[in-house]
């Protein structure tokens, strides 16, 4: 009926219409496209279903902040009631030039050894089952996460005999902060839930990280009375 119309309108004016009629909807248009395209003849209901389809999954991939992958999407559009199988929505997706986050591929590095730095001896020598008590080892450590923001890094000390998660904080940044402020949580963990706490004799085993061997953190260390430890880069409480 469009293509009718068209050709009403050329023999009628005289001059081609796609500009005429298009352009004055908003819509730009090459003479060549609108060739071409009646050139195929009418669009079949399978190519116009596709394109209805492809268009809802676009939309769902839009709603959920394009974040969405085709598991996610397929699940999205069989709650909306759209009856289309997970393989279809993934070719969709690739028509439409769209994909969801890809999570798990992005690294960095959290233990960067200072050579220059003085380091604890090894007190620990992965003896794990030794301790006999509360508050004789703890063991301190961090790792990261990927979010839609950057790195953000977890660090956390652990009372070796108990496996209590005693301090820990999160921030974006790896600096010598992160890990003084977790001592300093550990410690307050303890003196909060008994008065009789000391840690004098107690041993804070970590990897050589240069967050670890830091002056500000080994000051730390010693203004509370514990006997710092330090094992081999990336040895400490994940690998132990």
């Amino acid at each position: 009926m469009i293509v009718d119309y068209i050709d009403a309108y050329r023999s009628q004016f005289g001059v081609d219409p796609i500009c005429a009629v298009l352009t004055e909807h908003g819509i730009s248009i090459a003479p060549s496209t609108y060739y071409k395209a009646k050139q195929r003849g009418p669009i079949s209901d399978t190519d116009l279903g596709e394109a209805y389809a492809a268009n809802a999954v676009h939309r769902v991939y839009v709603a959920n902040k394009r974040l969405y992958g085709a598991r996610k999407i397929w699940w999205a559009m069989k709650h909306a009631g759209h009856d289309i199988g997970r393989d279809q929505v993934a070719r969709l997706m690739k028509i439409c030039g769209i994909r969801g986050v890809v999570r798990g591929k992005r690294r960095t590095t959290t233990t960067e050894r200072d050579e220059r730095a003085p380091r604890h001896p090894d007190l620990i020598n992965r003896k794990w089952d030794t301790p006999d008590r509360p508050d004789q080892w703890w063991v301190a450590d961090f790792t990261y996460v990927w979010t839609l923001t950057g790195f953000v890094y977890t660090a956390f000390c652990v009372d070796v005999f108990s496996r209590r998660i005693l301090g820990w904080r999160v921030m974006t940044s790896k600096t010598t902060v992160l890990v003084t402020g977790v001592l300093e949580q550990a410690l307050f963990t303890r003196r909060r839930t008994d008065i009789r706490f000391t840690s004098t004799g107690l041993v804070h085993h970590s990897d050589a990280g240069s967050q670890y061997t830091s002056l500000t953190f080994t000051e730390a260390l010693i203004a509370s009375g514990i006997a710092g430890s330090i094992g081999s880069v990336g040895d400490c409480l994940l690998t132990g």
